[in-house]
């Protein structure tokens, strides 16, 4: 049977270093300086409000004080820039986080692009994902990040390994094939038109996959050893949450793979923290 990786204890062990530097940046500052986060939460749906509480919280284990802008849903595009541009001329804001998904009416990709990059803790706007596939990163996209991190904890070889991402999307897919490339491994990126997509994983050393379709990717196609990352999460009528890998048969093919429920998302609240935690710093040396 697969190692089951321990999202939950990496993230922790991450909180813990970030809450001595955010104390260090207080201290340095002669108690002065306190890292801030503005989150723009638009409209009312139950599993932002969740995702954006928990955030909160663990922010504000570490030191970092959040200040949570409930927008209403009707909000039309313009006022919700205008407002992305105020807290770009914040000073006292050094991070900013529009909790997706937005409403349908709202161009989410114009919305990441009125962020200022230097407050981009999410890396999602075009000038950070850019410094990425230059291999000169500032911010790492929050979800690749804590995938990388997972990998390396549980001590992937990625040189010369090949490398499969499933999902195209600008928040997982597009960053993780850049990481993992990085990190030369040889990567393969599919997404809905892909044919032979068993084939395909079939030959994985590692797979990613992040589409959000209930059990897409059968256990049985995982290779023998293989390294298994699931990012996706859908909802069921009952209430159970399943990934895109259907995990009881994949664990008996991988080696090492990764739960809905306490895999990835606590290293993407981890990841997110700390591109907040650097976005002060630099905020503060500049001072």
């Amino acid at each position: 049977m697969a190692i089951v990786l321990d999202g939950k204890t990496l993230a922790q062990d991450t909180l813990v270093q970030l809450k001595q530097s955010v104390a260090q940046l207080y201290s340095d500052s002669d108690q002065t300086f306190i890292p801030r986060l503005a989150v723009v939460l638009v409209g009312d749906d139950p599993a932002s409000h969740l995702y954006v509480k928990n955030k909160q919280r663990h922010a504000k284990e570490i030191g970092i004080d959040t200040v949570c802008h409930r927008v209403d849903a009707m909000i039309t595009q313009e006022e919700l820039i205008a407002f992305i541009e105020t807290l770009n001329d914040d000073k006292d804001i050094h991070g900013i986080l529009v909790q997706l998904p937005v409403p349908k009416h709202i161009d989410a990709q114009r919305v990441i692009r009125a962020i200022r990059p230097d407050k981009d803790v999410d890396g999602l706007h075009p000038h950070n994902v850019g410094l990425l596939a230059w291999g000169n990163p500032t911010f790492i996209a929050a979800t690749p990040q804590g995938v990388m991190r997972l990998l390396e904890f549980a001590d992937c070889p990625f040189e010369g390994a090949r490398a499969v991402v499933v999902g195209r999307s600008i928040l997982v897919g597009l960053p993780m094939t850049l990481l993992l490339g990085a990190h030369n491994a040889t990567v393969t990126l599919c997404h809905s038109y892909t044919s032979n997509l068993p084939e395909i994983i079939a030959q994985a050393d590692i797979v990613v996959t992040a589409v959000g379709q209930p059990e897409i990717i059968q256990g049985h196609w995982i290779k023998q050893g293989a390294y298994v990352i699931d990012v996706g999460i859908s909802r069921q009528p009952n209430g159970h949450l399943i990934g895109d890998v259907a995990f009881e048969e994949a664990s008996t093919h991988a080696q090492v793979i990764t739960s809905v429920i306490g895999g990835v998302g606590p290293m993407t609240v981890a990841c997110m923290l700390e591109n907040t935690v650097k976005a002060a710093t630099a905020f503060y040396e500049k001072l």
